[in-house]
């Protein structure tokens, strides 16, 4: 189930979100997000662990019919005023996820998955109710700037003290292991967090740049192809006699001479 967060949770979080260098570094991530994901307009996403939807608006900027499912209440109410009935919200766990295999072409998991308890089965009910590609958006655990947020989280609360960081390796090896060797792909953003100068945005898009493994964020999807190991099958047939042989048709017969007549 993981952590979810209550009436106080959800205050500092839009709190530390409503921030100018947190709405910068919002601003890389989902250009990271529309990047690497590539959807098609007129398609369907799952936004899982929605928080206060603020993926929305580039998902449905570019067409795409957005769903959102979160396990917090106060979360969702955020969400909810945001939205205004254009995206349909559900309260539900990324663990058990309330839909159909295959309901959605797409599904993000956009820094969430820090605070589930069960990441793996997280990641594995997302390729079952996703088709064609899933995102998924993590703090990077050996960036430098998460190393200090990670010993601040040491000596006091903050909005990150919950979360459980990942590694690009370590992302890879639980994906893998839930699906096999499906295609995997990975970017970061945010290698150099703490200058906001126009010209470190710009570097922040370059493609070497985003291959370095020590962004602050790091953007994986995947493709859930499914994989089939098949094998022969064995069968045993015993077959037994339903009656017995049937006599007198198989006698020896001789040929029968015949005598030539001539005139």
């Amino acid at each position: 189930m993981g952590y979810i967060f209550d009436f106080n949770d959800t205050n500092a979080y839009k709190a530390w979100c409503n921030k100018a260098g947190q709405i910068h570094d919002f601003k890389l991530q989902t250009a990271l997000m529309m990047k690497m994901l590539s959807p098609l307009p007129d398609r369907s996403v799952l936004d899982i662990g929605c928080g206060d939807g603020r993926c929305f608006a580039p998902l449905g900027d570019h067409g795409l019919q957005v769903t959102g499912v979160d396990p917090s209440p106060y979360m969702l109410d955020l969400a909810m005023d945001q939205v205004k009935g254009r995206v349909e919200l559900h309260r539900g766990f990324a663990e058990d996820l309330p839909f159909e295999d295959n309901t959605f072409n797409y599904s993000i998991l956009m820094n969430s998955l820090e605070f589930m308890d069960r990441p793996a089965k997280a990641i594995e009910e997302a390729c079952r109710v996703t088709r064609d590609k899933i995102f998924i958006g993590v703090f990077n655990r050996y960036a430098p700037l998460n190393i200090l947020r990670r010993a601040k989280g040491l000596f006091c609360n903050h909005t990150l003290s919950h979360a459980r960081f990942f590694g690009i390796w370590e992302l890879k090896k639980i994906i893998h292991a839930i699906m096999g060797p499906v295609p995997v792909s990975w970017n970061t953003t945010l290698l150099f967090p703490f200058s906001r100068s126009r010209p470190v945005a710009y570097l922040e898009k370059c493609a070497v740049i985003q291959k370095s493994p020590w962004g602050t964020i790091v953007g994986m999807t995947i493709i859930p192809i499914p994989r089939f190991r098949t094998r022969p099958l064995s069968l045993r047939i015993h077959s037994r006699r339903t009656c017995g042989p049937v006599t007198g048709f198989a006698r020896e017969r001789t040929p029968e001479k015949h005598e030539d007549t001539f005139i």
